[in-house]
């Protein structure tokens, strides 16, 4: 078996990755938690926390974002990659190891997600968080179960 990524034999279209985004920001769960996402030019995942909330940061009245929000902006950005092949089947997050490097401050974040390889039903991916002025927070490497199964919507992950 060879450790050269798979290609889905047609790579999804621009306005394949802008609908499964759509439903997926549309959800109450990514609503409630006030991130959005998008696939900018098809090549990575973007997740965003455009309005940093008191319930975001961290305790004991720090400025700083809690590491289980980071955890999981993280977990929904590289959980999302295996769309940038094939948004129709159902993926799963299987792993996830991340380095905080400095605490995430300020009012926005951006994690930016790419797949570094994988197979058909395995995607290897990283991504980095972002503070409003661009500066590298934490790091993240992930792992993601791809499944032969399309979402049960049929255009995404979106159940609510």
């Amino acid at each position: 078996m060879s450790d050269t990524p798979s290609v889905a034999p047609s790579s999804p279209s621009q306005a394949q990755l802008d609908r499964f985004a759509e439903l997926f920001n549309q959800s109450l769960t990514l609503r409630h938690f006030g991130a959005r996402m998008s696939f900018p030019e098809g090549r990575k995942v973007v997740v965003e926390l455009p309005e940093v909330q008191p319930q975001h940061r961290g305790g004991l009245g720090a400025s700083a974002v809690n590491g289980g929000v980071l955890s999981a902006l993280f977990d929904f950005a590289i959980g999302c990659t295996p769309a940038l092949r094939d948004p129709t089947r159902r993926c799963a997050t299987v792993q996830l190891s991340m380095s905080f490097e400095r605490p995430a401050t300020g009012n926005h974040l951006r994690v930016e997600a790419v797949i570094d390889n994988g197979g058909p039903s395995t995607v290897f991916a990283s991504a980095k968080l972002m503070d409003a002025e661009g500066r590298v927070c934490a790091r993240c490497q992930g792992v993601v179960r791809v499944s032969s199964q399309p979402w049960a919507s049929g255009e995404s992950p979106a159940t609510n």
